[in-house]
């Protein structure tokens, strides 16, 4: 009898974990698993605001997959999904094609502009290892360009479009940085404009008491952050942006940190999607192709209540326990289980020494909340990695790095 083929597409948080569960808990010679990615790395998303404005370097937000998975149980493919065939149950990638029997989907988001004119054309994304380094370097040359054309102040203006989670912490890592890049291009400070846009009425991640927002903000302004609330980018030009109230920013530098999207894979090959997502089962499942679980920013997942949870890092962790142990429970003929969300808490950074968070019921702010969120980074770490990954990305990074934000490319 065969051994079945389970494919997980992508080594985001869902798919890579549902791989490590996978190799930690299948018997030997008990299911064929591969796992494909387009890089050779995994890259921790929720890090990725600080390499975009240069306050810690890109490597330190990315894992090879070879130092996670054990090959002689889990096979890595390298390479990009070109399309899904849920009927035919097989999977194209750019050089060759995979039959499966199970597939788990974790390919990740996709930039959601809702429709804004100009967004995809001139606004920056956080969204890769590859788009942070092309912000850092922007950023720079933008402060080196303002020398060359002094007279153009609006080199020196940078607007950031959402003030949720993302745009919250590039915003605050940002404000950490201009001091030294002032100092480096001999710039000016007051010659500096940082604008966070938020269309809602409150700025930071949604579901933070009103005190502890008031406070974030607060940080955010002492650093030299203005907010524009309740105020939309009606669109972004090549020159600045142009809000809804009738303003124009002219600005040099554009990030737009507003929402995502599922992969549009998932549409193309014929599932059901909201903004590219696929609502699922109890157990992950799609409703339209059982023997495909998906995980993370490509699902839909509702409460009790039947409203969908927020598409974050946290969920996603938790969705690869429970894929992986739902497939290995349907190889061994057992039933599956229920996937039960288990909200823990959420922490935002505001920059250097600066956080603010709710865990459960207990609200967190300053130098505590700062610590819990490296104790959250440190937990996922060791889950993916052991002790040797925590103590490489943060014991042995703290005692190497000075805190001058000097980073190498």
């Amino acid at each position: 009898m065969s051994k079945p083929k389970i494919v997980i597409l992508g080594a985001g948080y869902g798919g890579l974990v549902t791989a490590i569960r996978l190799q930690k808990k299948m018997r030997r010679n008990e299911m064929d698993v591969t796992l494909v990615n387009k890089h050779d790395y995994h890259f921790i998303t929720t890090h990725l605001h600080m390499p975009a404005a240069g306050t810690d370097h890109h490597d330190n937000a990315r894992v090879t997959i070879s130092d996670l998975i054990d090959e002689r149980k889990i096979r890595f493919v390298k390479s990009t999904v070109r399309e899904i065939l849920p009927s035919d149950k097989k999977i194209v990638l750019e050089d060759a094609t995979l039959d499966y029997d199970y597939l788990v989907v974790g390919l990740g988001s996709e930039t959601e502009t809702f429709g804004i004119p100009g967004m995809h054309e001139y606004a920056m994304s956080i969204k890769s290892i590859n788009s942070v380094r092309f912000i850092r370097q922007h950023i720079e040359y933008m402060f080196a360009k303002s020398k060359v054309a002094p007279k153009r102040k609006d080199y020196l203006t940078f607007v950031v479009g959402g003030a949720g989670f993302t745009g919250t912490e590039f915003v605050g890592e940002l404000a950490d940085r201009i001091p030294v890049l002032c100092k480096t291009y001999d710039v000016d400070p007051v010659d500096v404009r940082i604008y966070n846009v938020e269309a809602s009425s409150s700025a930071l991640p949604p579901g933070l008491p009103v005190d502890l927002v008031e406070y974030g903000m607060e940080v955010m302004r002492r650093k030299g952050v203005q907010y524009k609330l309740s105020t939309a980018i009606k669109e972004c030009t090549s020159e600045g942006v142009i809000l809804s109230n009738g303003e124009f920013i002219r600005a040099g530098t554009v990030v737009w940190s507003g929402g995502i999207r599922g992969n549009s894979l998932l549409q193309e090959a014929g599932f059901e999607v909201q903004r590219g997502r696929v609502k699922v089962d109890s157990c992950l499942r799609s409703y339209q192709f059982p023997e495909i679980f998906i995980t993370g920013d490509c699902s839909i997942v509702t409460s009790p209540e039947g409203t969908p949870y927020p598409a974050n890092a946290q969920i996603a962790v938790q969705q690869g326990y429970n894929a992986a142990r739902n497939l290995i429970q349907t190889v061994r003929g057992k039933e599956m289980k229920p996937f039960v969300y288990d909200f823990k808490g959420t922490v935002a950074t505001l920059g250097r020494g600066e956080a603010v968070g709710l865990l459960k019921v207990k609200k967190v702010k300053g130098r505590l909340a700062l610590f819990i969120k490296k104790m959250i980074d440190a937990r996922y770490l060791y889950l993916i990695g052991g002790i040797p990954l925590v103590w490489k990305k943060m014991v042995w990074k703290q005692r190497s790095t000075t805190r001058n934000y000097h980073v190498p490319n």
